[in-house]
């Protein structure tokens, strides 16, 4: 399972990729390979301030819909719109090609509740 050391993750399987003030979010390796194969995104938070455990999103897989959680507070800047006509992309490359959401950070302690890549395998290996 690929999960890489730089990122930040969320109970609920968001990976966080942050850089300077600005954090890329997608959902994880573990999280796209539960889901299945993902057939549709609707994000219609472009430019909402959205708070940090809020739903930002939906994911549509051929199984099941699931909601998208905010990993920090912050303000939805850009949204992949490679993902409108290829969702696939989150499952075939889901820390690069197939992130979801850019947002700018409104409380950089918040990265702080965000779990390790050691925390986050420790979380799905139990």
């Amino acid at each position: 399972m690929n999960i890489p050391e730089e990122f930040k993750y969320t109970e609920e399987h968001e990976w966080v990729k942050i850089e300077d003030n600005i954090a890329t979010i997608g959902i994880t390796d573990f999280a796209q390979g539960e889901l299945g194969d993902i057939v549709y995104l609707e994000i219609d938070t472009l430019d909402s301030e959205i708070a940090s455990n809020e739903v930002f999103g939906t994911v549509e897989a051929v199984k099941t819909v699931s909601d998208l959680f905010m990993p920090v507070s912050g303000k939805v800047i850009e949204m992949n719109s490679n993902l409108e006509d290829k969702p696939e992309l989150v499952n075939e490359d889901p820390y690069g090609e197939g992130w979801i959401i850019k947002i700018d950070i409104s409380d950089l302690s918040e990265i702080d509740s965000l779990m390790s890549s050691q925390e986050y395998k420790n979380l799905i290996d139990s």
